[in-house]
């Protein structure tokens, strides 16, 4: 296998040079260039309950509790914002988390919309 003519070049220059320099009791190591550990984390997604005027509290607060599994109180503080904003973010997680929470608050008909934010 041959080296390229540049690189036969940067590698003579670079003895030529390490010759040519005095020696000296502390050197400093050349620093190299490290690889990149850092991971790529996509966005994460978000279940958002939506008011519909079609359900009781109860069945909102008992939906909420199946899906997120949280407690009966944080599922009325849910409901109430949704009943008062409109809307509330009651999950964010990875997609296919975001998408069960979904399936389980539609399933009795609740408005959810899953995206990412």
């Amino acid at each position: 296998m041959s080296v390229p003519a540049d690189r036969a070049a940067r590698s003579r220059r670079d003895a030529e040079r390490l010759a040519a320099a005095p020696e000296s009791p502390a050197t400093t190591p050349d620093v190299l260039d490290e690889e990149s550990t850092d991971v790529l984390v996509a966005p994460p997604w978000m279940t958002i309950l939506h008011n519909c005027d079609c359900h009781t509290f109860e069945e909102v607060v008992r939906q909420l509790m199946k899906a997120i599994a949280c407690s009966e109180e944080r599922g009325w503080e849910l409901a109430w914002q949704v009943h008062n904003t409109g809307r509330a973010v009651v999950k964010v997680a990875p997609e296919a988390e975001c998408v069960r929470v979904g399936n389980i608050l539609a399933a009795i008909g609740l408005v959810v919309t899953v995206t990412q934010s």
